[in-house]
C-alpha cells in the first residue's frame, strides 16, 4: 500500500498544520475514512472532533486536546476525543503544538478497558506507530525536514507499507 503525507488546508491555520495520509488504493485520506466510517452512527461526535480540529488549527495542538502516550514512548501517537467522556477516538501523531498527523480510529465500547482489545483500534494505532517510526528515521536521515517555522514537512513524504488493513 502506498500512501502520502498531505496537508489538510481546510483544517490547518495560523498556529498548526494538520496532515493526514492519502491512501493511494482508497483514493482518500485516513481522516476521510474515519469520517465515513463513523458519521452514520456517531454524527455528533464526528462533528465535535471536526470543530476541535478547526480550533487546534487556530490555537495550536496543545497537549490538553489529546490523550497522550497512546503509542510507544516518544513516538507522539495520541488520541483525539470529541470530549473526555467519549468513546470515539481519532488517532494522531503530534509534533509539538504546530504539526498534527491525523490517522483513523473508531469506537471503543464502554465495556472495553484497552484499545488493544478492539482489532480496528489496535490496527489503526499500530499503523500510526509505523508511520511515526518511518518519519523519525527520515528526519534523522534528512530525507524529510521540518520547515523553519516548524509548521510543515518537506521532502520524501511517500510511504509504502504492504501490511496495512483498514
Amino acid at each position: 500500500m502506498e500512501c502520502e503525507l498531505v496537508k489538510l488546508s481546510n483544517l490547518s491555520n495560523d498556529e498548526t498544520s494538520i496532515y493526514s495520509l492519502f491512501i493511494e488504493d482508497e483514493n482518500k485520506t485516513l481522516f476521510d475514512m474515519f469520517i465515513e466510517e463513523n458519521v452514520t452512527n456517531h454524527k455528533a461526535e464526528v462533528e465535535d472532533i471536526i470543530k476541535r480540529l478547526h480550533n487546534i488549527g487556530k490555537v495550536g495542538a496543545r497537549i490538553d486536546f489529546f490523550k497522550v502516550n497512546e503509542g510507544a514512548p516518544g513516538d507522539g501517537v495520541c488520541a483525539l476525543y470529541d470530549n473526555p467522556n467519549s468513546y470515539l477516538r481519532l488517532y494522531c501523531i503530534r509534533y509539538g503544538t504546530q504539526i498534527v498527523i491525523l490517522g483513523n480510529g473508531g469506537y471503543k465500547p464502554k465495556s472495553v478497558q484497552k484499545f488493544q482489545e478492539v482489532d480496528k483500534l489496535k490496527d489503526e494505532n499500530y499503523f500510526l506507530r509505523k508511520i511515526s517510526k518511518e518519519i523519525t528515521q527520515r528526519l534523522s536521515d534528512k530525507d524529510i525536514i521540518i520547515t523553519n517555522d516548524f509548521k510543515d514537512f518537506e521532502g520524501d513524504l511517500t510511504f509504502n507499507f504492504d501490511d496495512y488493513e483498514n
